[in-house]
């Protein structure tokens, strides 16, 4: 193997890697700060997905389509939040989980109504189209590059907001005792609201820039959804800083292995069967990695409560 091959297919796994950090930042905060389990958080990623795909074709630029994914989730969020949301946190966790799956079935099926059953497609924005020349002589695409580095900067925001500012402070304090905050006279309907349309804002963000690799089509959140789980469960739920690395391992692992097991098969089954046998064996890698994980740190990598 290559130099140049095992580079790609570390930033290949990078760049998934942020974008399930994208996914598991807002799914870890709302579940440390609120107690919810959310399956609808997909649901966030697909329409953030849509309204990227929806603006851009219709005023041309992808940077509108960014914003208007951002915007598009987060009011997605807040609505669904005030009106339906907030009636489930004193409610045990099948209620939620019941709740939250209807709403995935609401959102799939508006969005059919809306946009049809057939697939959008995001074009690149030019600024971001071709290929950079990295140490070694590596090409590798710009765009990319750019989700790595949208994905960084943002666990940085986040970092600086949870830990620097007035908002943050509440965060915090609303995983440790909500009952406590309340009675120091902090709105936690308002606070719910804030933590539940911000992690609504970045599975957005993360569906546009997906769109922009992949088709953008209804129930793209699903399966991304899982591996978002998985994540928080590696990272520790409610910790942030755990998702972020949580996701980066989730990202490497599943890259390595649907590009390493389909090779290493053919070493011990007809080369017919290599790719069928490698894939299988790569889409449990993430679980078996979860569960010696969780076999030494039960409650995850960084858990907040330890």
């Amino acid at each position: 193997m290559s130099f140049a091959l095992l580079a790609e297919q570390i930033l290949n796994g990078l760049q998934f890697g942020v974008m399930l950090f994208l996914m598991s930042a807002g799914l870890t905060l709302i579940f440390g700060v609120m107690g919810l389990i959310n399956l609808a958080h997909g649901s966030f990623y697909m329409v953030g997905a849509f309204a990227c795909a929806a603006v851009a074709a219709v005023t041309g630029s992808f940077w509108l389509g960014l914003l208007a994914s951002l915007a598009g989730a987060a009011a997605a969020g807040a609505l669904v939040e005030i009106a339906i949301v907030r009636r489930l946190y004193q409610r045990d966790h099948l209620d939620q989980v019941l709740a939250t799956f209807a709403l995935i079935l609401v959102f799939s099926e508006g969005t059919r109504w809306l946009f049809g059953s057939f697939p959008l497609y995001l074009t690149i924005p030019p600024l971001l189209e071709g290929a950079a020349t990295l140490p070694g002589g590596l090409q590798y695409p710009v765009y990319r590059l750019a989700v790595i580095g949208l994905g960084i900067a943002i666990a940085l925001g986040l970092y600086v907001l949870i830990s620097r500012t007035r908002l943050g402070m509440r965060i915090r304090a609303g995983e440790d005792d909500r009952e406590m905050i309340a009675a120091l006279g902090v709105d936690i309907g308002r606070l719910n609201t804030i933590v539940f349309a911000l992690g609504a804002a970045l599975a957005g963000l993360a569906g546009a820039t997906v769109g922009a690799l992949q088709s953008v089509q209804v129930g793209m959140g699903e399966p991304v959804l899982i591996l978002a789980f998985v994540v928080i469960v590696i990272g520790g739920i409610g910790s942030v800083r755990g998702a972020l690395f949580g996701a980066i391992l989730v990202g490497l692992v599943d890259t390595a292995g649907r590009f390493l097991l389909p090779r290493a098969a053919g070493l011990f089954v007809p080369p017919a069967d290599a790719a069928l046998v490698g894939s299988g064996l790569a889409s449990m890698a993430i679980y078996v990695v979860m569960a010696v994980i969780l076999a030494f740190r039960p409650k995850g990598l960084f858990a907040i409560h330890a």
